[in-house]
């Protein structure tokens, strides 16, 4: 007979012949790739370390310049589809730049963390934030434990602070101090890249080989 394709089984599919592990960087300025160049960005540098690691991955970037967790929620239904397998949620810092009530922050990233867990099919990573010191310690005291509370609360994968190693170093960051550079982009992607396998592993996405 002509015209009939083979069947194979599955098993003998080609790892490179399945679809991207689909995910989505869903937080603000950190994760847009405010004041840096192309390919440069958070999802950028995550994927192609992904990607030298063995995972067939595709990094969606879905930060906006300026959320804060209130306009991360707003946007969250139409920002993160349904398909991605993994979401990192990085948002907080604008609510601490602007001295935003640290109770409506919590609040926001509770019904954020609500809806992502609620998808079946959906891992999460919750990155912290930290109040900058101008805010004093009576605000960083409520700030702070938010995200590390609400990762063990929802039993999500957690890095603690989406800064780590960057934060006050002036060759890592831009003019502003605030935002980090490409080569602290790289830093940030090289100290959470663990916690980004953690999460792939919880659901069940390992390396190729």
């Amino acid at each position: 007979m002509t015209g009939l394709l083979p069947v194979f089984p599955m098993s003998v599919i080609p790892a490179s012949a399945q679809s991207p592990v689909e995910i989505v960087a869903f937080g603000d300025s950190l994760t847009a790739g405010y004041g840096v160049g192309p390919g440069e960005a958070f999802p950028d540098q995550l994927q192609s370390a992904l990607s030298d690691k063995g995972y067939n991955v595709s990094v969606i970037n879905a930060g906006v310049s300026g959320d804060t967790t209130t306009g991360g929620l707003s946007r969250l239904d139409w920002s993160v589809p349904e398909t991605a397998d993994l979401v990192i949620v990085e948002l907080g810092a604008n609510d601490a730049l602007r001295g935003i009530s640290p109770d409506l922050t919590r609040e926001n990233l509770t019904q954020i963390l609500d809806r992502l867990t609620a998808r079946p099919d959906t891992g999460v990573l919750l990155a912290g934030m930290q109040a900058p010191p101008n805010m004093g310690g009576d605000f960083a005291a409520r700030f702070n434990p938010i995200f590390g509370e609400l990762a063990e609360s929802y039993d999500v994968t957690f890095y603690p602070f989406f800064l780590d190693g960057v934060a006050s170093i002036n060759s890592l960051n831009q003019a502003d101090y605030m935002h980090p550079n490409a080569e602290g982009v790289a830093e940030i992607v090289r100290r959470i890249v663990p916690d980004v396998e953690k999460a792939l592993a919880k659901i069940g996405v390992t390396p190729a080989g």
